[in-house]
């Protein structure tokens, strides 16, 4: 029953924001690393030290009052693996932390927009999110949240290095922030690889989906800093925004350019991934995704109307196979979470109007030489 308030909704930042002009950026993430003193880090740390690192911060990150009334508050050794795996699906903890037990623990508000996971990787990683562009308010959520904890909490800081943390590459500000995007057009122009180089000569990184070697999915890639030592939180976030927005020009760019020099290609696109899907009786969860992006893709070309937002948010997390196995109270196989992730999808999208194809233009007959 812990889960069911998880997968009965979506939290607000995944659906993303619905303004046209933040369709692109569909959230905001903040993660700070931060570790006590005194303690060995958790992938050194003895059963015990861990279970006392989590009894010293547990009730601290409870008095939060983002926490005031959590949605979890629990060691990981009280979950289910189902139940990690929906934390995982709706980006509350990482696939490292979801393999964690006794030790371990997360913490999330209500309303999920800050999770905090106790002994991963480090003593606490806390995450904040927002729907859209919104790094500088995603900081400013985090960084209080940073400071509260830090007067109750001895973490470790060198004046020379900044925050210590296990892994060498978060040493510093300790501080990873990222943003979402949604670019299908730049995939479809056979143009993401060159964002992609481009970005990482900034000294940035794209990832998948899920993070650090994943898969991009549904045309979803995260982009984040790859350097915490040597800039401000501040300096990093500027970078940052700057880099995003100039991704999102050129996915613009890219939408623009198709729909006037391809508009038989992009609604060739769509309405192939709408006939798929609306009529599909088995679809492995990448599938979905991949084709779901095309829906979104054409809601915001005007193919679809705007409703098709809400519904293809809703299915990219419900349709995840601990969803699916979570809804239908077993455990069930591969084939069995493909059948029913389409009957979910032939139910969902039942309720759209039939895409509007108006944007291609019929070829006409010219007449033949006589």
């Amino acid at each position: 029953m812990k889960m069911l308030n998880l997968v009965e909704t979506t939290a607000d930042w995944l659906k993303g924001d619905d303004a046209q002009e933040n369709s692109i950026v569909l959230s905001s993430r903040m993660r700070l690393a931060r570790n006590l003193v005194g303690y060995a880090f958790p992938t050194w740390a003895k059963k015990a030290e861990r279970e006392k690192v989590l009894s010293v911060v547990m009730p601290v990150v409870l008095e939060l009052s983002p926490m005031e009334s959590p949605l979890v508050a629990e060691s990981m050794e009280s979950f289910s693996v189902l139940d990690k795996q929906i934390l995982v699906e709706q980006h509350l903890i990482s696939r490292e932390h979801a393999a964690k037990a006794g030790g371990s623990g997360v913490v999330v508000s209500h309303d999920r927009s800050l999770s905090i996971m106790i002994d991963e990787e480090d003593h606490l990683r806390m995450q904040a999110f927002k729907p859209g562009l919104q790094l500088d308010a995603v900081w400013k959520m985090i960084n209080k949240v940073d400071d509260d904890l830090d007067e109750k909490l001895h973490f470790a800081f060198s004046d020379r290095y900044g925050y210590l943390t296990a892994c060498p590459t978060n040493v510093g500000t300790g501080m990873r922030a990222s943003a979402m995007l949604h670019l299908p057009a730049l995939v479809l122009a056979d143009q993401i690889n060159q964002i992609v180089q481009a970005v990482g000569k900034l000294g940035l990184a794209v990832r998948g989906l899920y993070g650090e070697g994943t898969e991009a999915l549904g045309n979803l890639f995260q982009v984040s800093n790859q350097m915490t030592l040597g800039e401000s939180e501040e300096e990093i976030i500027e970078r940052l925004n700057k880099v995003i927005t100039q991704i999102v020009e050129h996915e613009e760019n890219a939408r623009a350019t198709l729909l006037e020099k391809s508009p038989r290609v992009v609604a060739d696109q769509v309405g192939r991934a709408y006939g798929i899907l609306s009529h599909c009786r088995s679809i492995s969860s990448k599938e979905a995704l991949n084709l779901l992006s095309l829906i979104r893709l054409g809601m915001e070309m005007g193919i679809f109307a705007k409703e098709a937002s809400a519904i293809v948010s809703d299915l990219m997390i419900v349709t995840q196979p601990a969803h699916l196995q979570f809804h239908c109270e077993q455990k069930l196989s591969a084939e069995d979470r493909d059948g029913l992730r389409a009957d979910l999808i032939r139910e969902k999208l039942s309720v759209l109007k039939r895409p509007d194809m108006s944007l291609v233009k019929p070829i006409k007959k010219g007449k033949q030489d006589e």
